[in-house]
């Protein structure tokens, strides 16, 4: 679609039923659907957040094992052998 075009020629460039659906809307509708694209869009950031804090706990859990694991290894070379 051309986005230098005047509004109503870029409406003729879009499908029949698209053009029929949007000039049925109210201005409440276009202020629902206005509504609904930053809660979408909020919605994807708050995600975003969410999986790369999962992420980055799953992260500081495997590192506090392997830490552990690695301070257990260094305390055994110094203990004396089985007897």
């Amino acid at each position: 679609m051309d986005e230098t075009a005047k509004p109503a020629e870029r409406m003729a460039e879009l499908p029949e039923e698209t053009r029929e659906f949007l000039a049925q809307l109210r201005e409440e509708d276009i202020a629902t659907l206005k509504d609904g694209v930053r809660l979408v869009n909020a919605i994807r950031t708050v995600g975003t957040f969410m999986k790369w804090l999962i992420v980055g706990f799953l992260g500081f859990v495997v590192g506090v094992v392997m830490l552990g694991e690695s301070v257990l290894k260094i305390i055994a070379w110094f203990r004396p052998p089985p007897v």
